[in-house]
């Protein structure tokens, strides 16, 4: 057995709506789902605590992030870059 093996991470694509905390930036995740019994369309979305080391991003911008180890009681994912549209 490997010890050395590493899950692979998720990686989620959102839209920055909040930058006021300090490193931490809230992204929303908007998805479109479908419902079990209807079948009708809807969209569904969630917003996470995302970790901005340099404070780069400002509201309304497109971005990817990872998951991570706990930054703090909300954080568990990190920004890897700017989402291409």
């Amino acid at each position: 057995m490997e010890t050395g093996t590493k899950q692979s991470q998720r990686t989620l694509k959102g839209v920055v709506v909040s930058e006021g905390m300090q490193k931490t930036i809230m992204v929303k995740v908007t998805r479109t789902r479908i419902h079990s019994k209807y079948g009708k369309r809807y969209s569904a979305s969630r917003r996470y605590a995302v970790h901005d080391e340099e404070n780069r991003y400002h509201v309304g911008d497109a971005v990817t992030f990872v998951e991570c180890r706990p930054l703090s009681k909300t954080k568990r994912w990190r920004v890897l870059s700017t989402a291409k549209s």
